[in-house]
């Protein structure tokens, strides 16, 4: 057969037989062939792929948006690049110029409000969709959080369970989510009446060890703590743990609470309350989203909202008297 016929087979062309359709499926598969994907990529100018760049790989919730992003870009036909930035723009600028031309669009995860500008370039000349970002969100596709009211909702009940001594392990500085996270937490406090102590307030970065590190000051305190909220799960962890290291009972002493509920959560000892993010489902929406760009091309941007709802476990269980 003409390699135009076979072409057309492949392209699932109209005008083909199903007999023909039928002989060169038959012939492929004896011979193991596939279209070459470069080549196919130079004629119609796309790559079937799309690039995924987040802060960082490593942990439960970044393979959750992974295993979000690839189960929906597979499904529609396109596979993923992925690579890390750490939130600096040298390695965003780095990442995005060894990606172009490799990818047809981009999923960007840069909640580092200083790290987006770089992104600007961007704006009209590449699809992406941005993932929990703050100022620049507006200029792209964009998926946030609902980092406030879910942090509001999480200090709120441990002030229903008595509590009101509640420090806040925060995030990166210049970090959207915890910037969020924190003004949820402080609105909390003061919708019941009660001043936020900053005292009570200790940097993290959102790793296990920050997390670990943080207790210390804080159980040095005069007045210690009755609950720690932790701006992320991981930050939880580390804190249950020096937690334990100290002699402290949880909830007993001290209640603890998170946010995200990844998967390790829920068989930590005592099992962690947190604030629930459908993490798969963030990427899910975001690999949706961008091949609907592509396919519609000149759009109104869509900004898009994930709710959260209260994980209540056992980490903060129990009435302060």
């Amino acid at each position: 057969m003409s390699v135009a016929t076979v072409s057309r087979v492949w392209n699932e062309a109209a005008f083909v037989s199903p007999e023909t359709r039928q002989r060169v499926a038959a012939v492929a598969t004896r011979l193991g062939y596939s279209p070459h994907g470069a080549a196919r990529s130079l004629i119609t100018r796309t790559t079937h792929a799309l690039g995924v760049l987040l802060p960082d790989l490593y942990g439960e919730f970044f393979s959750e948006i992974i295993r979000g992003i690839d189960h929906t870009a597979q499904a529609a036909g396109y596979h993923i690049l992925v690579s890390s930035s750490h939130d600096s723009k040298d390695e965003i600028d780095a990442a995005l110029r060894s990606m172009r031309g490799r990818v047809d669009g981009m999923i960007i995860m840069s909640p580092d409000l200083e790290a987006q500008r770089t992104l600007h370039a961007l704006q009209g000349s590449f699809p992406v969709v941005l993932l929990n970002g703050g100022a620049e969100a507006n200029a792209f596709d964009s998926i946030t959080i609902e980092n406030h009211e879910g942090a509001r909702a999480m200090v709120r009940h441990l002030l229903a369970r008595g509590h009101k001594r509640i420090a806040m392990i925060g995030g990166p500085q210049r970090n959207y989510d915890a910037a969020e996270r924190l003004r949820g937490y402080r609105t909390a406090l003061m919708e019941s009446g009660i001043a936020p102590d900053e005292s009570l307030v200790v940097q993290g970065d959102f790793s296990e060890l920050s997390g670990h590190r943080a207790v210390k000051p804080l159980l040095a305190l005069e007045r210690r703590p009755t609950a720690i909220f932790a701006a992320n799960d991981s930050m939880a962890i580390g804190a249950l743990s020096a937690l334990h290291e100290s002699g402290m009972r949880v909830p007993e002493d001290v209640a603890v609470a998170g946010f995200d509920d990844i998967p390790l959560a829920r068989y930590m000892n005592p099992q962690l309350s947190t604030v629930h993010v459908d993490i798969a489902k963030l990427g899910e929406r975001a690999a949706a989203l961008l091949p609907s760009s592509l396919l519609q091309g000149a759009r109104p941007r869509q900004q898009l909202q994930l709710s959260t709802t209260l994980v209540i476990r056992s980490s903060c269980g129990g009435l302060v008297s």
